[in-house]
């Protein structure tokens, strides 16, 4: 599968597809969030993506400029403006968190420490079923940690695919490569 297969939602003002990678800029005050305790709905994010059928697995590695609030990179899963899930990188009180946000008619936030990487993150997402299994590669041990399980509706075909969003600013750059769908990894949690 190549890079240049894949469809954008909310194109963004600039991209670049070089190989297996794809630099983004991101447009002005860029988003993906519904309702919970900001009260707003946002869906003009950039998301780059193919449709994908039943279960897989996912990865991406990113690199980015994060230097303001929710700067953002990841990857996504979406069924509709009102079930998704955006996984990765963002950056709030002055570092870089790994993020997660589910999105079932309305949004939810967590967010865990992990060391950063000069080389970029790499994230995986895979559905299992009804689930949807979020992880990172510590680049320190080599494996891959757990970060969340998450609901997320069963249907025939998802669109699966890189995202990044910057709600307070315009021009966060963003690197993607690897960008890689599979088959599922094993259900097995634990290595």
């Amino acid at each position: 599968m190549t890079v240049q297969n894949l469809t954008w939602l909310n194109p963004p003002p600039h991209h670049a597809i070089n190989g297996d990678s794809v630099r983004v800029r991101t447009g002005k005050e860029s988003d993906f969030w519904r309702e919970t305790f900001y009260g707003f709905w946002r869906d003009n994010g950039h998301f780059l993506y193919r449709p994908v059928e039943g279960d897989f697995s996912a990865e991406v590695t990113i690199k980015g400029d994060y230097e303001v609030l929710y700067d953002q990179a990841g990857l996504m899963v979406r069924l509709s403006e009102t079930h998704w899930i955006k996984a990765g990188i963002e950056y709030t009180d002055g570092l870089s968190y790994f993020s997660v946000v589910v999105t079932n008619d309305t949004s939810d936030w967590s967010l865990v420490a992990i060391p950063p990487d000069p080389n970029g993150i790499s994230i995986r997402l895979t559905r299992h079923a009804e689930t949807i299994r979020v992880q990172y590669l510590d680049a320190s041990d080599g494996h891959w940690k757990p970060v969340r399980l998450a609901y997320f509706p069963i249907s025939k075909t998802v669109d699966v695919g890189m995202m990044c969003c910057s709600p307070q600013r315009e021009g966060f750059e963003v690197t993607f490569s690897g960008f890689s769908v599979g088959p599922p990894i094993s259900r097995e949690l634990h290595d």
